[in-house]
């Protein structure tokens, strides 16, 4: 097949790369990663038919019955679906696409035992949003929200921290945060606040042993739980949460960079605390 180790770019071989562009861009698809996606499925030698019988159920639509030839009628049709789809239902294409790609193995196989083209299509996605920035990433065949490298680390920190500590609990509440951010046409921003700092407030009982008090009441009785000033950030974080996702005013609705904060935040305290 075309894409293997030893046909690697030059940038690729020698491990250079240019450094990841800010992420400007969730609620889009642009025509550069739809084209990335349709060359990458060719050159895994996942053609037009193959395609389109991938991409016609996601929109709901019948195949043309009267393009019979791939190329060039059958590879004009799968196009003309995927450059014009919306850019949400694009998405639920690609995740079709990586579950019939997960169906067949790469020729090459020094990657491994289990290693199918779904998941060399992940990797190669993964490592073009990071390029192009955009807000988005596959893991396990499904696209979620991604952020900057330190939310990202503060995140994955987070979920194994909680499960080692068998806090499962609040570690759900941080996955429900990541799939309000990760919701498609619209994030469920206030949804996200919630989830992290319920998340929080349930590590921070925990670990004091006090199950019915309140995260405000947690800093305020027991004043050694997080280290000052610290604390003070927290009980901020905890007020800007209130304000904005559990007694919501009117004209009050927070931005996608706040909420990316409040989130990373609160799973950064909660790895503290459950350590």
């Amino acid at each position: 097949m075309a894409m293997d180790n030893n046909k690697k770019p030059f940038s690729k071989r020698h491990g250079y790369r240019s450094a990841p562009k800010e992420i400007t861009i969730w609620e889009d698809a642009p025509e550069t990663l739809r084209h990335f996606v349709l060359d990458t499925a060719v050159k895994m030698e996942f053609g037009p038919n193959r395609l389109r019988r991938v991409i016609c159920p996601v929109l709901h639509v019948r195949p043309d019955p009267n393009n019979w030839t791939e190329y060039p009628n059958v590879w004009d049709e799968v196009q003309d679906l995927v450059y014009g789809c919306d850019w949400f239902l694009f998405y639920d294409f690609v995740e079709a696409l990586y579950r019939a790609l997960s169906e067949h193995l790469p020729e090459d196989t020094s990657f491994g035992p289990g290693y199918t083209l779904g998941h060399l299509f992940q990797d190669a996605l993964n490592e073009f949003f990071v390029d192009e920035g955009i807000g988005w990433q596959m893991v396990d065949g499904e696209i979620i929200t991604r952020g900057t490298e330190t939310f990202e680390s503060n995140i994955h920190s987070a979920v194994e921290a909680l499960g080692a500590a068998n806090r499962l609990t609040a570690q759900n509440e941080i996955h429900e945060a990541i799939g309000d951010l990760s919701r498609r046409p619209e994030a469920d921003l206030t949804g996200a606040i919630q989830h992290a700092m319920a998340a929080l407030e349930c590590v921070a009982r925990d670990v004091c042993g006090d199950e019915k008090a309140t995260l405000g009441e947690v800093i305020k009785r027991y004043p050694n739980t997080i280290p000052k000033p610290l604390d003070e950030s927290v009980s901020k974080a905890w007020g800007f949460a209130s304000e904005m996702a559990r007694h919501i005013r009117e004209g009050r609705n927070p931005e996608r960079k706040e909420v990316e904060l409040i989130v990373g935040l609160a799973a950064t305290v909660a790895t503290y605390l459950s350590r």
